[in-house]
């Protein structure tokens, strides 16, 4: 049994049984990545794959064990890899999946703090979708990923609880909604509506709050931006609902801004890292910074705890705060 063997097998199952498409991307033949498989299955004395003929599939009950530890292996051979590294080299790096939201509202001033702190360490922030973000850290590709959906729905990461926020609904100045306080739903869909693409920033909760009432919003622009919401609000196509940390009472001081958090609720932002992968020591001061209740002893707990829901209590004892 070697190394690239586990490599075969696991990237066999990436690659939905397909061994050409293995064989592909790993720079090797069709034949070999067979032949390797094989070889394994000869020293297991095990089949890991069910076969019809030449092809192959599903794993057996045998093969997805293997398959696990085989995962874990590499992984751990990537963590060696980290390791070196950062001490031949010196070389020390944090690279942040995130969406835009907290890549332009949350993370300027905490990047700034901690690269005052750490003039040594060099950040790379990667942005995206929250699908895209869950997705680099699942294959390693990041350290951590920071969004509102998702990330604690992927087995192979911990989700930390950040901080929480609410909605407003922006209007021009001189709109019907300014002069109003306290916001209905029915307020709401009179008008029509600039907001976020779905899978945005707690765009679903916003979704559910009109599907309860049985009401019917005209949506006729959505963004991953607020900022592209805000033009479109100034230009008077709609209102805009977005998330309270995108607005700026100085820099925005010609829209006025309508907390509806009792409409919307109240959303969770998280930090994510990667189960069983190692972690670079200052990451944990970074999202210590980031979020103060997440002290490394807390996040040590949370990953050792297999149980989500058990992960879930430990949180409870905490204070997540309100953004701003």
């Amino acid at each position: 049994m070697n190394l690239r063997q586990l490599r075969y097998l696991f990237e066999i199952e990436k690659q939905q049984l397909n061994i050409s498409k293995a064989a592909s991307f790993l720079c090797t033949s069709q034949s070999g990545v067979s032949k390797q498989i094989k070889l394994l299955e000869q020293e297991l004395e095990i089949d890991l794959f069910v076969r019809n003929g030449r092809k192959l599939i599903a794993l057996t009950p045998p093969g997805e064990k293997v398959l696990t530890l085989a995962e874990q292996i590499l992984n751990k051979v990537e963590d060696i890899k980290q390791v070196a590294d950062e001490f031949a080299d010196n070389k020390k790096s944090i690279v942040i999946a995130t969406t835009h939201t907290q890549a332009r509202y949350v993370l300027p001033i905490i990047v700034e703090q901690f690269l005052s702190l750490n003039p040594d360490i060099n950040l790379n922030i990667q942005q995206g979708t929250p699908e895209q973000a869950a997705t680099l850290l699942a294959q390693g590709e990041v350290d951590i990923a920071i969004a509102t959906e998702l990330l604690a729905s992927r087995e192979a990461l911990v989700a930390l609880p950040c901080y929480q926020w609410s909605r407003s609904v922006i209007v021009k100045k001189d709109h019907a909604l300014a002069q109003k306080s306290l916001l209905t739903l029915e307020d709401i869909v009179q008008y029509p509506i600039i907001t976020y693409v779905t899978g945005f920033t707690g765009r679903y909760k916003q979704d559910e709050a009109f599907e309860k009432h049985n009401l019917q919003p005209n949506i006729v622009l959505t963004a991953v931006d607020a900022d592209v919401i805000k033009t479109y609000v100034r230009l008077g196509l709609g209102i805009g609902i977005i998330a309270d940390m995108a607005f700026s009472p100085e820099q925005d001081k010609d829209l006025v801004a309508v907390n509806v958090e009792h409409l919307f609720g109240i959303s969770t932002s998280q930090i994510a890292i990667k189960k069983d992968r190692y972690i670079k020591p200052y990451i944990y001061p970074f999202i210590e910074l980031f979020a103060p209740h997440l002290r490394q002893s807390l996040i040590r707990q949370a990953i050792d705890c297999d149980d989500l829901e058990a992960r879930q209590l430990l949180f409870l004892s905490c204070t997540i705060p309100m953004y701003g």
